[in-house]
């Protein structure tokens, strides 16, 4: 019996999902953050390690059993940090075939297959990633937190700590987001937050955004400001992919996948009409299968005779 591992990795956590020669979802575990930009290599292996521990537990088997793995990791789009996960899943799957890709290249696996599609994805980051029928491939967004991640949890974090700081300015209206940010952080003293968030601003920010959620579904004119921004940020990051790639009127799955997803009616609403006025034909929906079984699928099929991308783990 063969079997093989997918990983989905972000900043904030870790799938991994194991299945047989059948195709069947024989294990499950998951980990912490795993993508090395934000969290370091360090705890991005531990991570990793730790969701594969997880998953071969129940069936009791051994990393040595692993046929092949592919790993699907925010941040794996820089060759450097391609080049270290493969040395460690080298080092952590002897017996097995390793590749790394990005997380969004899964998650298109999951959404479309081989076939064309885009995805969007919003956890605490954000980036789109799409292919057409002709195979042809394009992305935007994906630059981090200092540059881009529109529409993410870490920049819906971030607009809200900055929205406190003008209501506290007097120079915005009454919000509830103030009290709300203290009782979530358990952080009451402004300057002890905004020393919380100069340390470690990636245990803060991503953290902020069910209550963003929470206070924009309650009507709250400072976090519904905040969705809406989003909302268009992140309808641009999709829209960029399509028109690239010459699909504004073709019928393909545009699949939303992330955290940010399904928890604010209003963004959920607003990026979706959006999308449907720029892309007339393309059917919308949230992923419905987990980008770590998409890996997993991606890693199955390195071990076919046809497979040119796999490269051996030992």
């Amino acid at each position: 019996m063969s079997y093989y591992l997918g990983f989905d990795g972000g900043g904030t956590k870790t799938h991994c999902v194991l299945i047989d020669e059948s195709g069947n979802v024989i294990g499950e575990g998951r980990g912490g953050p795993s993508n090395p930009l934000r969290c370091g290599y360090d705890v991005a292996f531990e991570s990793l390690r730790d969701a594969a521990t997880a998953a071969l537990a129940s069936p009791n088997l051994q990393p040595t059993d692993i046929s092949a793995v592919h790993a699907g990791l925010a941040g794996a789009g820089r060759r450097s940090v391609a080049r270290r996960i493969m040395v460690f899943l080298a080092q952590e799957f002897s017996s097995a075939l390793a590749q790394v890709s990005t997380d969004c290249e899964i998650a298109l696996e999951a959404a479309a297959g081989s076939g064309p599609g885009v995805v969007l994805i919003a956890g605490t980051g954000s980036i789109a990633f799409g292919r057409n029928a002709a195979g042809e491939t394009a992305r935007a967004g994906g630059h981090g937190p200092w540059i881009g991640d529109e529409g993410s949890a870490f920049e819906i974090g971030r607009r809200a700590v900055s929205a406190v700081a003008r209501v506290r300015d007097m120079d915005a209206p009454s919000s509830v987001l103030p009290e709300m940010i203290s009782a979530a952080l358990e952080c009451p003293d402004w300057d002890e937050l905004l020393v919380r968030i100069m340390k470690e601003p990636e245990a803060v920010f991503p953290k902020l955004f069910p209550v963003v959620a929470a206070a924009a579904n309650s009507d709250d004119s400072a976090a519904k400001e905040i969705m809406f921004a989003s909302a268009i940020g992140l309808s641009n990051l999709a829209m960029v992919v399509i028109r690239r790639l010459g699909m504004k009127g073709e019928v393909f799955p545009l699949v939303k996948c992330g955290g940010v997803f399904g928890q604010c009616q209003m963004l959920d609403a607003l990026l979706d009409s959006v999308l449907a006025s720029g892309a007339l034909r393309a059917k919308i929906s949230r992923v419905e299968i987990s980008p770590a079984l998409g890996a997993a699928r991606m890693a199955a099929r390195l071990t076919e005779p046809s497979s040119q991308a796999a490269t051996h783990g030992a």
